[in-house]
């Protein structure tokens, strides 16, 4: 049995069932999770400070009382902190616990990279400051958002409320301007499910972030992610864009 380990925002309502959902049908992994408190989405101190170590290698060291094969930040902060923030994460995760680490950010990158895809479109239910961050960040990391859409959210618990009508609405008007991926960007969101159908419509890749989570987890921990079918090509291998040549 490979146990996955997931850290999880408190107010997070989404990721744990879409994550059993996805290895239900796979009776050696299990997945397992450690909430930490996150309500809030903004630029304020007070959020940000939501996402300090300390409260995130707590969680981590009671993932690892169960022995998991890795521990995953199973969250999108870094997209908005910058993927330096992530990276250190990891490394604290691994020395302070000895388990191996990754996050949805940092996997969901790896996996553009690797099918040399830089030209993305861009979902999430944020605050404009924050999206803009997210862009920022995105850019920097050698990234263009040739299209965006966001609904102006801020409280952690309200992003599961967003409905598949109005994501689907957006994905859609975000691959209108043909980017060689889409990324669904914030774990609280229900598009995981939704992914495989709008990519047969779409012919464009998306990339949801509690799939990235589980994607990066089955990779440290050596396992075929091509075992985990019916949420999307990310899964599978995304292929090569329209554009770039090559991960960086």
């Amino acid at each position: 049995m490979r146990r996955i380990g997931m850290l999880t925002p408190s107010s997070n309502t989404v990721l744990e069932p879409v994550c059993a959902a996805m290895l239900a049908g796979l009776e050696d992994v299990s997945v397992h999770f450690a909430r930490f408190r996150v309500t809030e989405i903004s630029l304020t101190d007070e959020a940000l400070g939501q996402f300090s170590s300390d409260s995130m290698l707590e969680a981590a060291a009671m993932l690892a009382d169960a022995r998991v094969d890795v521990i995953c930040w199973n969250g999108t902060s870094a997209a908005w902190l910058g993927l330096d923030q992530d990276r250190a994460l990891c490394g604290s995760i691994q020395t302070s616990t000895g388990i191996p680490a990754t996050s949805s950010v940092l996997a969901m990158v790896a996996a553009l990279r690797r099918a040399g895809l830089k030209r993305v479109g861009l979902v999430t239910p944020y605050i404009d400051r924050v999206q803009s961050r997210i862009i920022e960040n995105l850019a920097a990391e050698g990234f263009e958002i040739v299209a965006e859409r966001h609904m102006g959210l801020s409280e952690n618990f309200a992003f599961a409320g967003v409905t598949q009508d109005a994501l689907a609405d957006m994905i859609r008007q975000v691959a209108s301007a043909e980017p060689e991926a889409i990324l669904v960007l914030c774990t609280n969101l229900r598009a995981a499910p939704m992914v495989d159908a709008l990519e047969r419509e779409g012919a464009i890749p998306i990339l949801d972030s509690v799939a990235t989570a589980v994607l990066g987890a089955f990779q440290v921990i050596g396992r075929s992610p091509g075992q985990i079918e019916r949420y999307g090509r990310v899964f599978a291998g995304l292929g090569r864009g329209r554009g770039a040549e090559g991960a960086r």
